[in-house]
């Protein structure tokens, strides 16, 4: 990558954004500066302060072609720019509009109210050592250059004509460019001056000389830092450098380079307004995609195109390239490479809706991994409908549970997508057990620190729990898509945090999942603080069920009913523990035998008097 980091002329680069010789790759967000900002950007200028480096993209390469736009408040653009801006289109946008335009700013006050107007510079605060230059010197006006109070109805300033403006002392900062204007201000003030015969006429050709020589200089001489990187520069080197300097402070992704890529080489195809449209189809299929990003969607195209690359190679086997879906290799996908298989991908993820409905995942906020998403579908799209076979969803969920409880999918996981599609499409024709698979393990002492939502594994025992035909307590129904949103189910404490706390139970073992199971807010609110002795038998006269039913659906929540009902939260919890440890185990496929000394310290513990009930 090479680049320039020459000094340019304020005056040079506006004038360039004027005429479009600069503009904006489409993928940068909207100009959006509020008044304040922009007064404090001018007085900085004024006082010859630096303000920052800009960084533009020589145009004219083949492979970094992005579809462009003007900067906000340029009236017409060449077509073709010779420089893309990449950081400071609010400083640049901001003193264009200020300084060039003869537009009226379109900007926003503090709180977001859109306001159109003009920046003006009083002349004599601008040169008094003791003003502030941004609170006293310079201020906002609106488009017609009148300024009322009383709901509009008392003028309390007109800077309408610029003999109003020579009255008041006060110059407009978008005609600082402008040599013309300047000279006339400054005659006709001159000519006003000995009209009135008020005021000195060398005092006010002293004032004049000191503003022009001062404040209005140094905007008119002010220098601004320019990187140019060359057209030689990679894309995968713009979106690097992009975020690194971005100062507007929201990340460029890969997504919004592509939107800007495709529009350059399809005028008729908008990556974003397609992306939406299958998004929405997701969600209106399955909630629980509704976490899922475009970016997901983009890594799963890219590993789908890789692989086909990989089947299409002809040439020896170490040149054969690899399944990637990293950042490089999304970047250089085509349009046509996104068309092949959006379509596919859109209902792979579909499927992967009701897959995770299968599982009891039904929100958002419940999915263990959102990132194991993206080679789920892609593994669809390669099996098929072969993936519903009844052994080959066997494999799939076995493969899936490895993933979240042996929490291997956080963190960069872009190396574990590509290994993942390749080893369980062949896993499921009869090759080897996958990487994932093997790998996973789950450590039984696991289950002391697994206390909130943050852990993949915690949200994977929750929804393991609902599996089968799991009730709530009170209503007769089974925890499902339909029950778990019209009976607000949600994880709660076993044994009530209050009667815990009460009773000298230790906070860390009261967090566990172990003591929580799903159940609805109307179950959890009548359980209350109360003790499980007491509120078993009141669940069954709640719901009028017998108390050997009762029992039944709580024993369905793997709860031992014996030590529940006994307030032996202890024994309670051990057993507990262990029928948790067997479901883990089959959902991985693989028992969960080794008791480490973490976990043998742990389960000691139990015998400490505190913990009776």
């Amino acid at each position: 990558m090479s680049f320039d980091s020459p000094i340019r002329d304020l005056r040079e680069l506006l004038t360039s954004v004027t005429d479009g010789r600069i503009q904006l790759p489409d993928f940068q967000r909207p100009w959006k500066w509020d008044v304040d900002r922009i007064r404090s950007l001018l007085a900085s200028l004024t006082k010859g302060f630096p303000v920052g480096v800009v960084m533009a993209l020589e145009t004219g390469s083949d492979e970094v072609n992005f579809a462009v736009r003007p900067i906000s408040g340029v009236r017409t653009a060449n077509p073709a720019p010779e420089w893309l801006l990449l950081d400071g289109q609010q400083r640049l946008t901001s003193l264009f509009q200020s300084l060039k335009s003869q537009d009226a700013v379109d900007t926003t006050d503090t709180r977001g109210k859109s306001m159109r107007g003009w920046f003006y510079i009083r002349i004599a605060e601008s040169l008094d050592e003791t003003a502030d230059m941004e609170d006293d010197a310079i201020f906002f006006v609106p488009e017609d250059r009148i300024v009322r109070s009383d709901f509009g109805r008392k003028v309390e300033a007109d800077y309408s004509t610029l003999e109003k403006e020579i009255a008041a002392g006060v110059f407009p900062l978008n005609r600082v460019f402008d040599e013309h204007y300047a000279m006339s201000y400054s005659l006709q003030a001159m000519g006003m001056r000995r009209v009135d015969g008020n005021v000195d006429s060398q005092d006010l050709l002293q004032q004049l000389t000191a503003f022009t020589s001062g404040p209005l200089r140094a905007l008119k001489e002010y220098k601004v830092p320019v990187i140019e990187l060359r057209n030689t520069t990679s894309r995968e080197a713009v979106c690097t450098v992009f975020e690194k300097v971005n100062t507007g402070g929201v990340a460029l992704n890969v997504f919004e380079l592509l939107t800007a890529t495709f529009a350059a080489g399809s005028s008729d195809f908008r990556l974003n307004d397609d992306w939406q449209e299958r998004k929405k189809r997701m969600v209106d299929a399955y909630e629980v995609l509704g976490g899922v990003e475009n970016t997901d969607f983009m890594q799963a195209v890219s590993l789908l195109t890789s692989r086909q690359r990989r089947l299409d190679h002809a040439g020896p086997d170490e040149k054969r390239p690899g399944i990637s879906c990293k950042r490089k290799d999304i970047l250089k996908l085509t349009v046509e490479d996104y068309r092949r298989w959006a379509e596919p991908l859109s209902n792979a993820f579909i499927w992967a809706g009701q897959f995770l409905n299968a599982r009891s995942i039904f929100k958002r906020k419940d999915i263990p991994y959102r990132t194991q998403l993206v080679p789920l579908a892609a593994l669809r799209v390669v099996l098929g409908s072969d993936a519903d076979l009844m052994g080959v969803s066997k494999l799939l969920v076995q493969w899936y549970w490895c993933g979240v409880l042996g929490e291997l999918y956080g963190g960069a996981v872009e190396t574990r997508f590509a290994r993942d599609l390749g080893e369980v499409e062949a896993w499921v024709h009869g090759g080897n057990e996958p990487g994932t698979v093997a790998a996973a393990s789950f450590d039984p002492s696991r289950l002391f620190t697994l206390r909130t939502r943050n852990s993949a594994a915690y949200k994977g025992i929750y929804a393991l729990t609902m599996g089968g035909d799991v009730k709530d307590w009170v209503y007769n129904r089974t925890i499902n898509q339909g029950s778990y949103q019209d009976f607000g189910v949600d994880i709660h404490h076993i044994f009530p945090q209050k009667w815990c706390a009460d009773n000298g139970i230790d906070d860390r073992y009261v967090q566990s999942i172990v003591n929580k199971t799903p159940i609805s807010a109307a179950t959890n609110r009548f359980i209350s603080a109360k003790a499980p002795s007491r509120y078993v038998g009141e669940l069954a006269q709640k719901a009028q069920l017998d108390l050997a039913e009762t029992r039944d659906a709580i024993r369905a929540h793997l709860v031992p009913v014996e030590q529940l009902e006994a307030d032996d939260f202890a024994g309670f919890f051990e057993a507990r523990k262990e029928a948790l440890l067997e479901v883990i185990g089959a959902a991985m496929g693989k028992p969960v035998l080794v008791q480490t000394a973490a976990d043998t310290e742990e389960a000691a513990r139990w015998e400490e008097p505190v913990l009776v009930g």
